[in-house]
């Protein structure tokens, strides 16, 4: 850890104790709806209470973040939760409409809901709710604090800290145990670091360390710096702790951890030259036995960033595994998925969403005889229905008054980040520089083709004057309100990654239909141990067909181009795009360049209009509970 990170961080904790002067961090909204009685009233049901969070991707504050009306399940997954949208998911889980609920869990009246309802989310709002919990429960000695991976990347200061940041807030918040996707992508030496300084144990039965590693010397270095972590067993390769035993109200719970599995295909592996990653649900399965048999838990969990359809699958042929609490998909699930796992038990699989929107709440109540019942609830964090908790807010003030300079921005590249025309500025006045105000609600969040995924499209094809844009599909990225202006934080929260640099290249026809058969294979795949839990690729400049029931190299139909000609599989175009997983590109970063295209856009009254959107044309989904109202064409 740098002297940087220490000196700053250990001053920024001790801000916490003098909060009282310091304005308030989060505003109310003016029209915000009244708080139903008893909303975050849970009574203990059992003795041991576990708490969970997912995917927050680097938001400290409160944010708009809009669910999907496209989520569509194919094969197995069709109609079964998450694959269901809007009122269909309001029935399905017992939930009224025009309620927090619907704002909550589904796209339904976004706007007007966030008008109404105000923010979600906010580590001061998550840990006075979090505190809540563990007082009704009986006590921090009797709750656990769980959190699924993507905490420490998504915004401009967990990229400017290295995720430090959101360590430093994890720590505040409680969290007790945590596994790993996005956190990866950070250098190896900066992960260990960032593993150090967190309080609580970073688990993962399906991170090993390669036998090359193992062979030489400059990892036992690095490993040795950091205490030996990043080498917890070198008989068997772990490179974390696989699974870590918790005793808390009166409960032995064992809590086995896994990381993405696809890690490696998903992001550049130059970032983790000596770790590999994969499902290993073999190993997983002896794992839990070993458990069972050595450690006699009286409970044994998932925490996983699997994604929830492979969650479903694993919980189904996984032995011995009690719950799964899942993340990466970013799935707000009011309640679990049942299921009968191989060894005859039941299983249930959660998923808490993203960006901060939810707490998980799972009460066991377990006696000598073993798990007598299991109780859930999701409780959504409507911002200005929580009184912030005043050491969280103070740490996320201060840490937003460090000033931004060239001894900050550490990675593996001087050019990487650093922008000198920022030295000298506060990240806080970095990050509410207003760009233009939105002509629409930008949004990401969705299988196809999202607004905000339109801006970054357009800015890159505007930077390279391209024919086509690629941007890949994550999920994560929050929204903007029509009509409210879009800052350089929003900017930051579509964009922020240690890999952001764009290119321009020559590809032919073809190679761009083989991109596009690629990802929707990736979605797709009837089977879920298959996909890579994303969304298909955003394409600016380029209208397609897709039949999402087809197979590999029959899904993708009718290609043209916005001025009205076909794609011609010989001829080469001109592409842009950003975020590669294979190489490191030498184009500006994509968010300056976003930044840059909206200055340039906005008319005389500051708006930045979007003349077009190319939603994709989609055949034979229709009828399928996971979409609805889509913008674009449908086809029976």
């Amino acid at each position: 850890m740098t002297d940087f990170k220490r000196r700053n961080f250990i001053k920024i904790l001790g801000a916490g104790t003098a909060v009282s002067n310091l304005p308030a961090c989060f505003s109310k909204s003016a029209q915000a709806a009244a708080r139903p009685a008893d909303f975050y009233k849970v009574e203990m049901q059992g003795n041991a209470r576990i708490l969970h969070i997912t995917d927050v991707h680097g938001q400290l504050n409160p944010v708009y973040f809009r669910e999907p009306n496209v989520n569509l399940g194919i094969a197995e997954a069709y109609g079964r939760p998450p694959h269901l949208v809007g009122n269909k998911l309001l029935a399905d889980m017992g939930l009224s409409k025009n309620s927090p609920e619907s704002y909550a869990y589904t796209y339904l009246n976004f706007e007007e809901d966030a008008k109404q309802y105000g923010r979600t989310g906010g580590f001061a709002q998550i840990k006075t709710l979090l505190d809540q919990l563990r007082e009704s429960a009986g006590g921090k000695q009797n709750t656990i604090t769980l959190d699924g991976g993507d905490l420490w990347q998504g915004s401009g200061t967990s990229l400017w800290t290295r995720g430090v940041d959101m360590v430093e807030a994890s720590n505040i918040l409680g969290i007790d145990v945590m596994v790993g996707h996005w956190e990866f992508t950070y250098r190896e030496d900066e992960v260990l670091s960032n593993v150090a300084l967190f309080k609580g144990d970073f688990i993962g039965q399906n991170v090993r360390v390669k036998e090359d590693a193992l062979f030489g010397d400059d990892y036992y270095a690095m490993v040795e710096k950091f205490d030996g972590r990043g080498l917890y067993d070198e008989d068997s390769g772990h490179a974390f702790q696989p699974y870590v035993i918790r005793e808390f109200g009166g409960a032995k719970i064992a809590i086995v951890g896994q990381a993405f599995p696809r890690t490696a295909n998903a992001n550049p592996q130059e970032f983790f030259p000596d770790w590999s990653f994969g499902l290993r649900e073999d190993d997983m399965g002896e794992l839990v036995e070993e458990i069972r048999s050595n450690e006699s838990p009286d409970a044994v969990v998932l925490l996983s960033h699997n994604g929830m359809d492979v969650d479903i699958k694993m919980g189904e042929r996984v032995a011995g595994l009690d719950a799964v609490f899942g993340g990466h998909t970013h799935d707000g699930m009011p309640r679990p998925i049942k299921v009968k796992n191989a060894g005859g038990g039941e299983c249930w699989v959660t998923n808490a969403g993203s960006n901060g929107k939810y707490v998980g709440v799972m009460d066991m109540d377990i006696t000598e005889k073993g798990i007598k019942a299991m109780n859930y609830s999701m409780l959504p964090i409507i911002s200005d229905w929580l009184k912030p908790d005043a050491e969280m807010q103070a740490y996320v003030k201060q840490m937003r008054s460090t000033v931004y300079s060239d001894k900050i921005i550490e990675s593996r590249a001087s050019k990487f980040a650093y922008n000198p025309k920022r030295v000298g500025k506060t990240f806080d006045a970095i990050l509410n520089e207003k760009l233009a105000i939105a002509d629409r609600t930008l949004y990401r969040r969705g299988n196809f083709m999202g607004t905000w995924d339109q801006v970054i499209c357009n800015a890159l094809r505007h930077e390279y004057d391209a024919d086509v844009a690629l941007s890949p599909g994550v999920r994560w990225g929050t929204s903007t309100l029509e009509g409210d202006w879009i800052t350089m934080e929003d900017v930051m929260t579509q964009s922020s990654m240690t890999y952001a640099e764009t290119y321009v290249a020559e590809m032919t026809g073809q190679a761009l239909l083989n991109i596009l058969e690629g990802v929707a294979d990736n979605l797709f795949d009837p089977d879920p141990y298959l996909q890579s839990g994303g969304d298909m690729v955003r394409v600016g400049g380029l209208d397609y067909t897709i039949d999402p029931r087809q197979s590999y190299s029959k899904r993708i139909t009718q290609v043209t181009f916005d001025n009205g000609e076909t794609i011609d599989p010989e001829m080469t175009y001109k592409v842009t795009g950003w975020a590669s997983v294979n190489n490191t590109p030498e184009g500006r970063l994509v968010w300056d360049i976003i930044r840059d295209y909206i200055l340039a856009k906005r008319d005389d009254d500051m708006v930045l209009r979007l003349p077009k959107i190319n939603h994709p044309t989609l055949i034979g989904v229709a009828d399928n509970p996971g979409i609805a109202d889509y913008p674009g064409k449908l086809v029976s």
